[in-house]
């Protein structure tokens, strides 16, 4: 089984885990977090592995850290979304490994009694189909709000929004190893090799 969580990701001088969002959890964060090598400039990534984390935690970390901060929501390793916040509120946010997220995202219809039949027709590969179109055609969006949130963190990047679509459009085994590569691309300073 792959990992499923959270990955949080944002600047600051202190441990992550100590961010009032967490709510004095520490002791519970210490049986359910991990946290990465830290990137030059503050830049840290926790590892949740239980429910310590949503969506609307966000704008609380932005504020406490006064930076630009992000995470992703990994299932079993197949796939991530990933939501960015910076400090004035513009927000983005994208599929790692979307092949998969278009499979997941499918509603079953209601006429439907067995699922498992119906992932066999070709009713389901036309939706399966609309569905990457979908994704796909957000692409180009979120790269850009990508970027202009790296830029927004104070990171030179020299990234180009052809790469940075590139590796949103890539499959890897691992949505946390996309991650990575993701912050890699748009430009943040790589943790040193231990």
């Amino acid at each position: 089984m792959g990992f499923t969580g959270h990955l949080v990701f944002a600047r600051s001088q202190h441990p992550l885990s100590e961010a009032p969002v967490f709510g004095g959890a520490a002791q519970q964060l210490d049986d359910g977090a991990h946290a990465w090598p830290p990137r030059p400039g503050g830049w840290q990534t926790l590892q949740l592995t239980h429910g310590f984390w949503q969506y609307e935690l966000l704008p609380a970390l932005v504020e406490w850290t006064g930076a630009p901060a992000c995470f992703a929501d990994v299932h079993d390793s197949d796939l991530a979304l990933v939501t960015g916040l910076d400090t004035e509120g513009r927000r983005w946010q994208g599929w790692l490994n979307p092949h998969i997220a278009a499979r997941v995202l499918l509603r079953t219809p209601e006429d439907v009694d067995d699922e498992s039949l119906w992932l066999n027709t070709p009713q389901f590969e036309e939706a399966y189909a609309r569905k990457r179109a979908e994704l796909d055609a957000d692409v180009p969006t979120v790269a850009e709000r990508a970027l202009a949130w790296a830029t927004a963190a104070g990171v030179r990047t020299t990234a180009q929004q052809h790469h940075i679509e590139d590796l949103l459009r890539t499959h890897h085994t691992f949505a946390e190893d996309l991650f990575a590569a993701l912050l890699d691309e748009l430009d943040f300073p790589e943790a040193p090799l231990t």
